[in-house]
């Protein structure tokens, strides 16, 4: 995101071409490059996750990112930098581990919609932060004379600075990954983590805990450990322990049936991942990412054409724009980014419990094809309501988004057919979106173009819609899953029952302390007479 506001410039200054045609196409090469790279990569990096854990992979995709904007912030010519975004894309193809790691934090079904909004909301303040950044440090030392000399690093390397800032605070994510992310994938949770434990002593060091000393009677003769000696003689011996409670199991002793239910689970998840309902899940997300970009590619270029003089004939041959400014537009995209983080939070969750995932989807998917319809006919409304027919075109379409794709990976993660694949699962939908959002800017841009030359302003916009209405007859074969949450397979009951099991030696020892008589024996039979 933070390279979109200074791309342009970037292809100008490699000074390949002085065509600003041509200057437009390279740096859409340089944008989808990024996106082409990253669906070659989702599926191994979702299938990696699954055997090495969500944690490593998340990390590393943090830090492969780092790497490639430092290479797209040196880079002294198109080829380098088409290297480092191509780069970014193939370490970086980690959206569909992401979400598998929300999906195995939630335990609780009631919590999907709180917590599928939160990715779409951190990804809509991005969205709004990213082109900020990107177009004030761009140029340094051409905006900020003062600060930035010519002769300098900056002044050779005109757009390393906003990547530089960029790869910092990937750095600061990544440290904060390391020491306080914690692995959610169910076989490789328990394992030892160095970086939580140097997280936690870190933490130990800054937090201050007052020491809570029982209350005694010194005046009796009372000390504190005597107190502590009578506490602790009220506790079976099993618990005198700084533990909290009993240890499970240590996860790498399995007994016969928890082993065989994983080397079962293992092999029907392998073999079956790709279910009918995952496949369509999958083609919906497929056909969401792809309009949805459309729109965002469309719409910019649909306010900044020039007004036309050419009679319309209508219904549908007309052309022409708005003719507005680079800076009302930019307004215009900041206010549907702050709409879309509200909206997010707040809207998203009581939409989905009142109505449903599934239905909620459905609906969304249903209006789109009616919003791509009429966005041409913008044009035709009174010079005093064409702002608000504007505005009221992007907030049905924001209002729509943050619905769909929240939605949607909910209805992805309840499809899968077990949690061992749900990381493959989430890499193959990630790849497919990828795909759709490198080629949708691409086929709209050449669709529109097409439109343009036959007289058809409009003719992108309904070859769009052509699609949405794909995807929501699709969605009609679409069935909400019941999940993980609400129903309890074979596999699962097997690993409850496992972890049900408490340590032998600490129950043996509640027993002993159980039946220990409260008084010591006097010698005198109590035993009832016979």
């Amino acid at each position: 995101m933070s390279i979109f506001p200074y791309i342009y410039y970037m292809i100008a200054s490699f000074k390949i071409t002085s065509d600003d045609n041509e200057i437009a196409i390279y740096a859409g090469m340089v944008t989808s490059a990024f996106a082409f790279a990253e669906f070659s990569s989702g599926v191994v990096w979702g299938r990696l996750s699954d055997k090495i854990g969500r944690k490593p992979v998340l990390i590393g995709g943090l830090a492969g990112t780092g790497i490639s904007m430092m290479i797209f912030g040196f880079a002294p010519n198109l080829p380098v930098a088409l290297i480092g975004r191509a780069l970014g894309g193939l370490l970086n193809g980690n959206i569909g581990v992401l979400q598998t790691t929300v999906a195995e934090m939630i335990t609780v079904k009631e919590h999907q919609p709180r917590a599928y909004s939160i990715m779409p909301f951190v990804w809509c303040l991005g969205s709004i932060l990213g082109p900020a950044l990107g177009g004030a440090l761009a140029q340094p030392c051409l905006n900020y004379p003062s600060l930035f000399s010519r002769g300098t690093i900056f002044d050779r390397f005109p757009f390393l600075l906003p990547n530089l800032i960029c790869a910092l605070i990937l750095a600061c994510g990544v440290t904060i990954g390391i020491l306080f992310l914690e692995e959610t994938h169910q076989e490789l949770k328990n394992r030892r983590d160095l970086g939580l434990e140097v997280g936690r002593w870190l933490l130990q060091l800054f937090r201050r805990e007052p020491t809570r000393l029982p209350m005694v009677d010194k005046a009796a003769g009372g000390s504190n450990d005597e107190v502590r000696s009578l506490l602790e003689d009220e506790l079976p011996p099993g618990y005198r322990t700084t533990d909290g409670s009993p240890r499970l199991p240590s996860s790498r002793a399995l007994s016969p049936m928890k082993a065989e239910a994983d080397v079962r689970r293992k092999h029907r998840g392998v073999q079956k991942a790709f279910t009918k309902q995952v496949i369509l899940n999958i083609i919906g997300y497929g056909l969401l990412a792809y309009h949805s970009i459309s729109f965002d590619q469309l719409m910019p270029v649909f306010l900044s054409e020039h007004v036309s003089h050419v009679p319309a004939s209508l219904p549908f041959k007309f052309v022409g724009g708005f003719d507005m400014s680079t800076k009302d537009i930019g307004i215009m995209m900041s206010i549907q980014g702050v709409y879309s983080m509200i909206a997010t939070i707040f809207l998203f969750p009581i939409v989905v419990q009142r109505f449903g995932t599934l239905a909620t989807f459905r609906f969304v998917v249903m209006s789109w094809p009616i919003l791509y319809f009429l966005v041409p006919y913008l044009l035709f409304l009174p010079e005093h309501l064409q702002y608000s027919g504007i505005f009221f075109c992007l907030v049905w379409k924001i209002t729509a988004q943050v619905l769909a794709f929240p939605a949607m990976a909910i209805l992805l993660t309840n499809s899968a057919p077990s949690m061992t694949v749900l990381g493959l699962i989430n890499g193959v939908a990630a790849s497919t979106a990828s795909l759709s959002r490198a080629f949708g800017p691409t086929v709209s841009g050449i669709v529109h173009a097409w439109g343009l030359e036959m007289g058809y302003a409009g003719f992108a916009w309904w070859a769009s819609g052509l699609i949405c209405i794909f995807a929501a007859i699709e969605s009609l074969w679409m069935t909400e899953a019941p999940g993980r949450m609400d129903v309890m397979d074979v596999d699962d009951e097997a690993a409850s029952l496992e972890e049900a099991f408490i340590d032998p030696l600490a129950i043996d020892a509640a027993i002993n302390a159980a039946t220990k008589p409260d008084q010591p024996k006097t010698g005198r039979d109590i035993s009832p007479p016979r």
